[in-house]
């Protein structure tokens, strides 16, 4: 039964614990790089890198749904299978990726006015500029993405976690010459970032052809459409999709929320933000092992061990989540003395970040890892529905309520998503408990 021993579930944990830290700690210094090119490139690429996120999400719901069924697959040592199902995730990434890139370029425009109209005319340039470049990096982020979910299917997390560090460095110094050395504005942070895609992409290509893989890349697979694999995977990807950019809809609702009450819950709101995005590193981390692991088990009818997984799994999220959570919130007053805000924002941003981070600890293992689990397993369609349901009448109707209803601004906004957290939480346990993601079958 023991397929992963405690060695083996170490060196998926910390690399991909490793490789999300560095992620964000390059994402603030991209943030601070850009600060020095005006505010106007700030606007720019602040605003573009919200419209970014939602198809960086659609590129990583595909590739989840091809690591579910890759690892499947790898779990029935079904080589083969595995093989080609990595190929078709790769040959579905570029088509996709490509051709939301053309229709991006082809009606940036028109998007930008749209979404941004009223900005004044340097920052829409910047706008513009930034993402006529960005789009020409999303088919590299998106075959990054495949042979990313391909190598952690295999358990080899370190590799990710090392080509991600290389990328990063390729984006810091790009930034450094880009912004500082060429003088080049928004162009001067877009470029690297393109750069830096492109090599991951490369370089993760180049080592899923490797024959010792159990899934390997293969020309004659990547050049052959077969709608059975493609039907699994976006099986599993679709729903994935749809949940996330729902979520990514809510989240800008929520701003529009946000932005009704005083500018120190405001400033309050948006620093906590980025606490939070530290905080949860632990709970987010957790999700690729569960869907490796418990894919695994499942691909090879284990479902014993599968079981013993959930369990064993969890209780490892639990006390990672509660350590990592305190630990941050003990350096939330720390950090206080870095920001030029009043007192009582400050006391604000601590209170925000300690509703997060206890919640982010006790549920948000089982809203988010956990359901990871059961998506690994086929039992997609549901934790869907719950999520996005969770989503909108949890989260979304809640903070209305308690945010501006009841007067209590961003603490209502925090309390309720917490609340939907707590809400996922408890219907995805009970769904665990109940054995019936048991009976679906991906492959």
């Amino acid at each position: 039964m023991m397929r992963f021993t405690n060695k083996d579930l170490k060196n998926m944990i910390v690399p991909l614990f490793l490789e999300q830290m560095l992620v964000m700690l390059v994402g603030m210094a991209d943030t601070l790089a850009v600060s020095y090119a005006g505010e106007a490139a700030v606007s720019g690429v602040s605003l573009v890198n919200q419209f970014n996120t939602i198809f960086i999400y659609l590129f990583t719901a595909l590739a989840s749904g091809g690591a579910v069924v890759i690892s499947q697959y790898i779990g029935g040592n079904e080589n083969d299978s595995a093989g080609k199902s990595a190929s078709q995730l790769l040959l579905f990434s570029g088509l996709f990726s490509i051709l939301v890139a053309v229709l991006v370029l082809i009606g940036k425009k028109g998007m930008l006015w749209l979404l941004f109209g009223r900005v004044e005319d340097s920052v829409m340039q910047a706008c513009l500029t930034y993402l006529k470049i960005s789009a020409y990096s999303y088919p590299a982020l998106a075959v990054y993405n495949a042979g990313a979910a391909v190598y952690r299917s295999l358990g080899k997390t370190s590799t990710t976690m090392y080509l991600s560090v290389a990328s990063n460095v390729i984006n810091v110094v790009g930034n450094i010459i880009g912004v500082f050395g060429l003088r080049a504005g928004v162009a001067g942070v877009a470029w690297p970032s393109l750069i830096a895609r492109t090599f991951s992409a490369v370089a993760i290509t180049a080592l899923c052809f490797q024959k010792k893989n159990q899934a390997a890349y293969r020309g004659k697979w990547i050049f052959m459409w077969d709608g059975d694999l493609m039907k699994r995977i976006l099986s599993i990807a679709v729903p994935n999709g749809i949940e996330n950019g729902i979520f990514q809809l809510v989240k800008v609702a929520l701003g529009s929320i946000v932005a009704l009450f005083g500018t120190y819950q405001i400033a309050a709101n948006g620093v906590a933000q980025s606490i939070w995005s530290m905080a949860a590193l632990a709970g987010v981390s957790m999700g690729p092992v569960f869907i490796t692991v418990i894919g695994q088990c499942m691909g090879n009818k284990d479902i014993v061990a599968a079981e013993y997984y959930f369990k064993k799994l969890m209780k490892i999220t639990l006390m990672i989540s509660a350590a990592w959570n305190l630990f941050i919130f003990l350096l939330t007053p720390v950090f206080m003395r870095f920001y030029f805000l009043s007192p009582q924002t400050k006391d604000l941003v601590i209170w925000l970040v300690l509703i997060h981070n206890v919640f982010n600890a006790a549920a948000f293992p089982f809203s988010g890892a956990l359901s990871n689990g059961l998506r690994a397993a086929g039992d997609v369609k549901f934790t869907m529905y719950v999520s996005v349901a969770s989503t909108i009448f949890g989260r979304l109707f809640l903070s209305y309520i308690l945010g501006i209803c009841l007067h209590m601004g961003v603490i209502g906004i925090a309390v309720a998503m917490v609340c939907d957290w707590c809400i996922r939480a408890v219907i995805f346990l009970w769904r665990q408990k109940s054995g019936k993601w048991k009976s679906f079958q991906v492959i």
